[in-house]
């Protein structure tokens, strides 16, 4: 394709304030026609070690700030972020492929993040602990604290291109912590325009620095001891791999799913499908927690799915810029190719396609499978694609087994009424999050969020990620030296 001017310009690497060239450039294009979205600058060796030394001299002055201070930065920059709403969202449509009006509710989502972590800056805090529980302890007590962790490293992936990166920034903003951004490099421009608000907040420039750069180069924020703690959301193979080369320091994860919803017999089979079909084809599908492996009881198995095959049909599907489309493309050509084989692996032993299975370009059509065998990869690997597969169970102790029959343990749901069933399924499902009536895909921004095994440990939502990056100090007073 003949590169053309950028849509949205061109974009330096943000370093100690500054917007900084490189000479070093890529080109972001559109997944869903290929048409040049920016060109932008990456990071290498140089640009890394200015940002990690600069953010290891600007901790000294952000653990110092008073909660008011980052609570003023963290709302000031949600009130930049809301008040450039549409041109924000129509970046994310570009970039991302994003349909417009779930663009502008990534918006809205990071909006909710930023001034979350602008009241959670003010509510830091600690405990007084009793010490006087032995002879000879009398007199002391103990004043525990939460304080700055130090700088942080934060990489984002291609998905939620803004309020991811909201999700790695606010904590580290509000627990008082310098921060230098990796934003996923098929969407780096969103992170580079939030980035640009939090430093005309007034945020320290030392204190932030943002930039794609390459894997190897990547490596170097992984493995520096100056970084106290890599907050990485992302594959898992890759998240894993960072986390063996992090050496001593902090490490969360927030990595992959092939969430599990149980369909129960009393279930509301109309709502059920409503939900499932948001929760599985939003976004073509690709979120970690996106609806994937259905569990339908058999005394409701058929009108479900004829349900959930109606609403996947009446899905619109196209440029995601325009209004009135639902479904847009998968991130790139390679994304669409592995989603066909797996596809074609899964009717090759023996599942039967419902509706979709069709591809265009970079879409694919909202596709509903029955009867695929539990070791397909549709089944038992992340699929992030507009794609859920229909299982049908008798027996719902044997159905809680099989959701729990995964690597990976994000999030799940259970659709019943039924206390017992719902106290069954948060007994037998190893995840971070069991959703009941709704799609495993559900989240609001300030819930704690985050898996178990291969999906990965720690946890983000505001409250949870500032104990993340924060240290617990003790301070021991002896009041009986003073008598």
């Amino acid at each position: 394709m003949v590169t053309t001017s950028p849509r949205l310009g061109e974009f330096e690497i943000l370093l100690q304030g500054q917007r900084v060239p490189t000479g070093d450039t890529f080109e972001v294009r559109s997944p869903f026609d290929g048409s040049l979205v920016a060109t932008v600058h990456r990071a290498g060796a140089a640009e890394i070690e200015r940002a990690i030394a600069a953010a290891d001299r600007a901790f000294a002055v952000t653990k110092q700030l008073p909660s008011w201070k980052r609570a003023a930065v963290l709302d000031w920059t949600a009130a930049a972020v809301a008040a450039r709403r549409d041109e924000l969202a129509e970046t994310i449509a570009l970039e991302a492929g994003k349909p417009i009006r779930l663009a502008r509710v990534e918006v809205d989502r990071a909006v909710f993040v930023l001034r979350t972590g602008a009241e959670e800056a003010k509510r830091i805090g600690g405990e007084i602990l009793p010490i006087d529980w032995l002879p000879g302890t009398e007199g002391r007590e103990a004043l525990v604290r939460r304080v700055p962790l130090g700088p942080i490293a934060g990489i984002t992936p291609f998905n939620f291109p803004l309020n991811l990166v909201a999700h790695k920034a606010a904590p580290a903003i509000a627990a008082g912590n310098p921060i230098i951004l990796r934003p996923g490099p098929r969407t780096p421009v969103s992170a580079l325009k939030l980035g640009q608000i939090i430093l005309d907040a007034g945020w320290p420039p030392d204190a932030l620095a943002v930039f794609p750069c390459s894997n190897d180069d990547t490596l170097r924020l992984v493995e520096d001891e100056r970084i106290r703690l890599l907050t990485f959301t992302g594959s898992a193979p890759v998240g894993w791999m960072l986390k063996a080369r992090a050496g001593r320091k902090r490490v969360t994860l927030e990595l992959g799913g092939n969430a599990a919803v149980i369909v129960h017999a009393d279930a509301n089979v109309d709502y059920a499908a409503e939900r499932i079909a948001m929760g599985g084809f939003a976004y073509a599908g690709q979120s970690c927690i996106s609806a994937q492996r259905i569990y339908v009881h058999a005394s409701i198995y058929d009108g479900f799915a004829a349900a959930l095959v109606a609403r996947a049909r009446a899905l619109a599907l196209g440029d995601p810029l325009d209004e009135s489309k639902d479904v847009g493309p998968v991130i790139d050509d390679a994304a669409a190719d592995r989603i066909g084989e797996w596809i074609e692996e899964a009717r090759g032993a023996g599942a039967r396609v419902l509706t979709g299975g069709t591809r265009h370009g970079t879409m694919w059509e909202p596709t509903v499978i029955e009867g695929a065998p539990a070791s397909v990869r549709v089944n038992c690997r992340e699929v992030f694609a507009p794609l859920v597969s229909l299982i049908r169970y008798e027996d719902v102790a044997a159905a809680i087994a099989a959701a729990n029959d995964s690597e990976f343990g994000l999030q799940a749901a259970v659709f019943t009424y039924d206390q017992r069933v719902v106290d069954a399924a948060v007994a037998g499902i190893d995840a971070g999050g069991i959703i009941v009536n709704d799609s495993s895909a559900f989240r609001v921004d300030h819930m704690p969020y985050g898996g178990v095994k291969q999906s990965g440990f720690g946890r983000e939502g505001l409250r949870y990620a500032i104990e993340e990056m924060t240290e617990l100090k003790l301070v021991l007073y002896n009041r009986a030296a003073a008598t």
